[in-house]
């Protein structure tokens, strides 16, 4: 099965959001797995990090920075951002 990861414009560009990119990755990858591990929240900056397993063995890994406030989402949801960014 062939599947087209949807985009939405971005500044001008192409962007496929990170839900889509998971999505992708689990059919792709059916035994693999994402696991996020938050590494700091202190005084409202948070950093994450996101490790990406395949037959058990890490193939990649991405971290996070956000700061609360620093925009219209990180006023509310600044730690699920960084965790969704980590991912991505």
């Amino acid at each position: 099965m062939t599947y087209k990861m949807k985009s939405i414009d971005f500044k001008g560009k192409p962007y496929i959001e990170v839900h889509e990119r998971i999505k992708y990755f689990k059919l792709e990858h059916p035994n693999g797995a994402i696991m996020t591990e938050i590494l700091s929240n202190d005084s409202g900056v948070c950093i994450f990090k996101a490790t990406v397993y395949i037959d058990d063995k890490i193939v990649s890994n991405g971290h996070a920075y956000e700061v609360e406030g620093s925009s219209f989402i990180n006023k509310t949801s600044y730690i699920e951002n960084c965790e969704t960014s980590s991912i991505g």
